[in-house]
């Protein structure tokens, strides 16, 4: 008989090593085929990596004030700054979680006053009499419960699963962040370049009416020579009203990015022309992919789903809890802390489900669709990822081609121009072909403007596609874990 706590406690211990559920395995990326050959090399099985360093991957701009407008989106961005509160309740919850492996010890003190009743039943009769007295407790509970089928293990597993989806998330933020702020920086130096154009356009039209009312005062031109380079003035004047409201609302949307208000915060214009962006590397390691938090971010949720599967199964075994008690209680204050006072309880409590009217089975069923659920949100963050690094590769090449064809354009119209500038001072054709050809030079002109921005905000999209940047090796510093 000596030997049964200590069978009772080498059981314990036994099914204490055992969890209840699936074991988690990653499953494949694509559902019914294998990964493709990409962007670079061959594929291989994915190991997210969202928790490596980045580092200052816009750097590869060499932009001072780009560099400046980052440091401070990374320091007072609101958003950031909701994703690291996030971060930080998740590691909270999973010490919440595994308190649940230790013992819980607790103080309920209590004084009561207490009146019993007359009529109370006392050997299948009323008492006859009521009685006055007080109650002091002292004590201290514990109560424990051996993880005997995992239950606690696999809620500690899946609150481990989603803090590190937490940290992917906060470097997903952060990366989106960088992100905006790198493609709306070089969309506001874009407008300034327009800005600067159309302005030059502007006195350039301004010159070429005054000249053509001169020559229309000397007999040489006509009204409408003059109307049409009146026409083509207020046409470019009225574009630059236009363009300030569209930089305005970019250097608004920085401000915010930056945690600052809008009515505060300035970024001084730019106009000088927009810089080529860094090459791309002709082939990229497909490992970069593994770097996107948003990948890693789903795949950890499906951990924590797949450990929610086991939690749910815990629920059809059995319970057990071990109770305890031990204090002082007395009836006079004065006495309670007496050795005579005190008292004890202990004793284990056992919990076995018998009929739940099905809640056990439907809980156990919304946690395999949960699961579903997140493989589905894998697969899918897989897929997007290949459209958008495939859709950015693709405009780097196609954008390149692009340029060089608006830049020859560009080249054929400034010397239509300049041939139909010519002409109409020797008075061989009308202002209209002038007008023409100074209209078609300059929308050649802000063609090539806009590209070379699509070139730069283009090349900001492939590194936040790749998860940030074509580097291997950073010196950032990742989200503690």
């Amino acid at each position: 008989m000596k030997l049964r706590p200590l069978a009772i406690s080498m059981t314990c211990a036994l099914l204490a090593g055992c969890a209840v559920g699936p074991d988690y395995e990653r499953p494949a990326a694509l559902k019914s085929q294998p990964l493709p050959k990409s962007f670079a090399g061959d594929w291989k099985t994915a190991q997210p990596a969202a928790h490596l360093p980045r580092g200052a991957w816009w750097e590869v701009f060499k932009d001072a004030e780009l560099n400046r407008l980052e440091s401070a989106a990374m320091s007072a961005n609101e958003s950031l700054a909701a994703s690291v509160a996030r971060f930080n309740q998740a590691r909270a919850l999973v010490d919440i979680a595994r308190s649940d492996f230790f013992p819980q010890l607790s103080f309920n003190g209590s004084a009561t006053r207490e009146r019993t009743s007359k009529n109370e039943p006392s050997s299948g009769k009323p008492a006859g009499q009521a009685y006055n007295f007080n109650t002091f407790t002292v004590p201290l509970e514990m109560s424990w419960e051996p993880d005997l089928w995992g239950r606690i293990r696999r809620r500690t597993e899946a609150a481990s699963a989603r803090l590190s989806a937490s940290a992917d998330d906060v470097e997903a933020v952060r990366l989106a962040i960088q992100g905006a702020v790198a493609a709306d920086y070089f969309a506001l130096r874009t407008f300034d370049a327009e800005l600067a154009l159309v302005a030059d356009t502007v006195e350039t039209f301004r010159r070429s009416l005054e000249l053509t009312r001169n020559r229309r005062k000397g007999g040489v031109a006509s009204d409408l020579d003059v109307s049409e380079a009146e026409t083509q003035l207020r046409t470019a004047e009225g574009q630059l009203p236009a363009l300030q409201l569209q930089r305005a609302k970019l250097g608004h949307a920085l401000a915010t990015l930056c945690g600052q208000p809008a009515m505060t915060f300035t970024t001084p214009a730019n106009p000088t022309q927009l810089l080529a962006p860094p090459a791309v590397p002709p082939t990229l390691p497909s490992e970069l992919l593994e770097r996107r938090p948003d990948i890693a971010a789903t795949e950890r949720q499906m951990a924590a789903a797949n450990a929610d599967v086991g939690v749910a199964q815990c629920a059809f075994f059995p319970r057990l809890v071990f109770d305890g008690l031990a204090g002082f209680q007395s009836i006079n204050a004065g006495t309670v802390f007496n050795w005579p006072s005190r008292v004890w309880a202990v004793g284990p409590t056992l919990e076995l489900p018998i009929f739940t009217g099905g809640r056990n089975t439907a809980q156990l069923a919304a946690a395999r669709a949960a699961y579903d659920e997140t493989v589905a949100n894998y697969r899918q963050t897989v897929l997007t990822a290949f459209q958008e690094i495939e859709d950015q590769l693709a405009a780097q090449q196609l954008l390149v081609k692009l340029l060089d064809a608006e830049t020859a354009a560009l080249a054929a119209a400034s010397r239509t121009q300049e041939i139909a500038n010519n002409r109409y001072r020797a008075g061989l054709v009308t202002y209209l072909e002038v007008a023409t050809a100074q209209s078609a030079a300059f929308d050649r002109n802000r063609a090539v403007v806009r590209i070379q921005g699509e070139r730069c905000v283009a090349t900001v999209g492939l590194i936040k596609a790749l998860g940030g940047g074509w580097q291997s090796n950073t010196n950032a510093v990742p989200v503690q874990r």
